[in-house]
């Protein structure tokens, strides 16, 4: 990473969700607010900005990362995909995302995205998980609204799990 005047403003490009973009941002600026501001990703949400509650989780060159705890430089040149990248072109939904429509695993859905992104990642790496290994990886995301049963319900349809 290059180093920068706390001051100056640099402009960084990265490929989001399959197009290359560049934008300028301040050397301290998070990765979430980046997203959001600069480049208009607006799915990418903010909670607790501590890294607690999952619902900034993008990922970055295919890994589930916490973008208030990453700052925008740190993509620089990388692949950041958002919650955006996750439905086909003509709007149709993934097999993730049709599960949390069939099972009602949204309410206000403000965690959504964060979970999606954990999990679109998780399941790449494991797509036969266990409901105990389900519930692990969940327990990195704080909802307030669904009491988790729809959402885990979802995942279980993803998955394949009766």
């Amino acid at each position: 990473m290059r180093r920068v005047n706390k001051d100056t403003k640099v402009r960084i490009g990265l490929t989001l969700n399959g197009r290359k973009v560049s934008a300028e941002t301040e050397p301290r600026m998070l990765l979430s607010d980046f997203l959001r501001h600069a480049l208009g990703a607006t799915g990418t949400h903010v909670g607790c900005e501590h890294g607690v509650c999952g619902c900034c989780t993008v990922q970055l060159d295919g890994a589930a990362v916490r973008s208030c705890l990453t700052l925008a430089m740190q993509a620089e040149g990388r692949e950041v995909r958002t919650v955006e990248s996750l439905g086909s072109a003509d709007g149709k939904l993934n097999k993730l995302q049709q599960a949390f429509q069939n099972n009602h695993a949204l309410q206000c859905g403000f965690c959504t995205p964060g979970i999606l992104m954990s999990f679109s990642d998780y399941l790449s790496r494991n797509p036969t998980p266990s409901e105990a290994e389900l519930r692990e990886v969940l327990s990195g995301h704080i909802c307030r609204c669904t009491g988790y049963a729809g959402i885990m319900a979802a995942l279980k349809e993803a998955v394949g799990i009766g």
